[in-house]
């Protein structure tokens, strides 16, 4: 409890200008870009902050080097470990390296293979261990006391939210007009950071969190008042699949939060798809939680600040997430039909499709995939839509003509 307090001590003590100055070598102050799609699509003025263009592909440089440069000299001769799914374990290696301090990154098996390609490229020791973070946690814990390390916490630590609060700095100075800023949760350092550095310059902001339904462990806390962690995490964004929030964080979070709102898979690969297809930009599943949240405002007319996170996500993850996206935007419809097994209904259902401006992007058309292939055979079909009203006319014109419509 005494360490608790000197933490939230800490928390007072934060000096963010410092902070700024202090990463200023190694960070590129990411200007705000405004979004006339997704300000469309919520009714609101938004803006999107894109973290995912630092040099590691994320905000947690920021923390990362921010604590590694206050570290003693005594302190920095004992090495680091950390443990990461990934961009905290790169904003590690990379401050180690360019600071001149070994270090050691515990990052979970599930963790993509770019982030921990990346990772070793910055020269830091490697070591996969358990499904999630939390799993990775414990072994570095472990680790740490064996080696006698310092324990670089991705969100546990008041000199890494101090760096991560950094971003709201840069917030509210390029825009003070802000009224909002949305903000990924994972542990919750990041929130935290930029909760405490916004509302100390206009305190009428308001911080909005955004988790996953699927690891939603913040949110929990706030509900039952106390820290709470859950039995298992099940969500694509595996950035933010964390069990338990840190201690800090919550207490931080309780003060200076305004709202907690969860997204679905399917909202986030929703986002993901729009942020490539309008902006051009590439975010990885957690870095687009805050986009995937604005449907779950009320606000309107305000000015909304959506922190893109981070962008550090493999090419085969990123078709999987277009692909899903078009489904879920209404852009591509999969179904299957059952037609007879005579020459020319082939051509007669592409003909109706046609006729009804549904582009035909795949057709499976397997005769041995029904057991009455005498009578009919199943026709797998994927084509592209303009929209969830052009899948409903697809549908019910082809049941119209005496097709049963199976979608996918």
């Amino acid at each position: 409890m005494k360490e608790m307090n000197n933490a939230k001590a800490s928390v007072v003590d934060m000096d963010f200008e410092q902070a700024l100055e202090r990463l200023e070598p190694v960070i590129m102050q990411t200007g705000l870009v405004k979004s006339e799609i997704f300000g469309q699509e919520s009714g609101n003025e938004v803006w999107l902050k894109p973290e995912n263009l630092q040099s590691t592909g994320a905000f947690k440089i920021r923390g990362a080097y921010n604590k590694i440069a206050k570290l003693s000299p005594e302190e920095r001769s004992r090495g680091l470990v950390a443990s990461s799914a990934g961009n905290h374990a790169q904003g590690v290696a990379f401050a180690a390296k360019t600071q001149g301090v070994d270090a050691t990154i515990v990052m979970p098996k599930t963790t993509p293979l770019i982030k921990v390609e990346a990772t070793r490229n910055y020269g830091a020791r490697v070591v996969l261990f358990g499904d999630c973070y939390d799993d990775a946690y414990e072994e570095a814990l472990r680790i740490m006391r064996d080696e006698d390390s310092v324990f670089v916490h991705p969100f546990n630590d008041p000199d890494v939210i101090e760096g991560q609060g950094t971003i709201g700095l840069e917030i509210m100075r390029e825009l003070p007009e802000t009224d909002c800023i949305l903000v990924p949760i994972g542990g919750g350092g990041l929130i935290s950071g930029i909760a405490i550095a916004a509302k100390s310059i206009k305190p009428s902001v308001k911080i909005i969190g955004v988790e996953p339904e699927g690891a939603q462990a913040m949110r929990l806390s706030m509900d039952k008042g106390e820290l709470t962690g859950l039995g298992r995490v099940d969500t694509i964004a595996e950035g933010v699949a964390v069990k338990m929030p840190g201690e800090l964080p919550f207490e931080v979070v309780k003060e200076f939060v305004d709202e907690i709102v969860t997204v679905s898979d399917y909202d986030i690969m929703e986002a993901s798809l729009l942020l490539i297809e309008k902006h051009k930009l590439v975010a990885e599943s957690a870095g687009a939680l805050s986009i995937a949240g604005l449907k779950k405002l009320e606000s309107k007319k305000t000015n909304m600040v959506c922190l893109i996170s981070g962008g550090n996500i493999d090419v085969m993850t990123i078709s999987s997430i277009i692909s899903r996206g078009l489904v879920t935007r209404g852009r591509i419809l999969q179904f299957t039909v059952d037609i007879p097994d005579k020459p020319g209904e082939l051509l007669r259902i592409s003909e109706l499709l046609a006729s009804m401006d549904a582009n035909v992007i795949k057709l499976d058309h397997n005769q041995f995939t029904s057991l009455d292939r005498l009578m009919n055979v199943q026709l797998g079909i994927t084509v592209e839509t303009n929209g969830h009203e052009h899948r409903k006319d697809i549908i019910h014109g082809l049941q119209k003509k005496g097709f049963r419509v199976h979608v996918d």
